[in-house]
């Protein structure tokens, strides 16, 4: 294990969203949703246990961090393109809203990478609020009109970009895990 000291538990667990996007693609695509969705559940589920154990077990790392952060934003990326391939009608109803949404996406990350020339992933509150509505939205979907929910979480994770990027251009570069733009204001004072 000292040969690969990031491979731990919570690191595989964040990379498994990765790694199984593949299989999800292939499963969205084929004749089984009902596959698709038990492994949908069980894949973001891991989003969930990988930092509680790596918290648990006190391997919380900056490489697990990372491990973590590009893992949410593939898997969650990767949602929406399933939600395209499965539940159409949701996704060209919302068509402006995900414009201003992969606007907003790209201006969060390129904004911490020209100040601090690095990929910066900001893991605040409201944007782990997204990811878990996220989730229950994609499940949502097999079994009620979900335009409105996709809707929310699109403005939602709008006003989300719109705090990181205010975080990074007035406070600099600060830990990723900073709960809200508001708890930077309570340190300032």
């Amino acid at each position: 294990m000292a040969k690969y000291p990031w491979l731990t538990l919570p690191n595989v667990l964040s990379l498994s969203r990765i790694f199984m996007l593949p299989v999800l693609i292939w499963l969205a695509h084929s004749p089984w949703p009902l596959a698709f969705l038990v492994l949908y559940i069980i894949v973001g589920s891991t989003d969930f246990f990988d930092g509680r154990l790596a918290r648990g077990f006190n391997q919380v790392t900056p490489v697990g961090k990372v491990f973590d952060s590009v893992a949410d934003l593939a898997f969650y990326l990767g949602s929406a393109y399933f939600l395209y391939v499965m539940h159409t009608a949701t996704i060209t109803a919302n068509a402006t809203y995900l414009y201003i949404f992969f606007g907003l996406l790209i201006l969060s990350l390129l904004v911490p990478a020209l100040l601090f020339k690095k990929l910066l992933i900001m893991h605040t509150k409201l944007l782990k609020l997204n990811a878990v509505l996220v989730y229950f939205l994609m499940i949502s979907s097999f079994f009620f009109n979900t335009i409105y929910f996709t809707r929310l979480i699109l403005v939602l994770y709008c006003v989300g970009f719109v705090e990181e990027i205010l975080i990074y251009s007035v406070y600099g570069e600060i830990d990723p895990d900073t709960p809200s733009i508001f708890s930077l204001g309570e340190i300032a004072d």
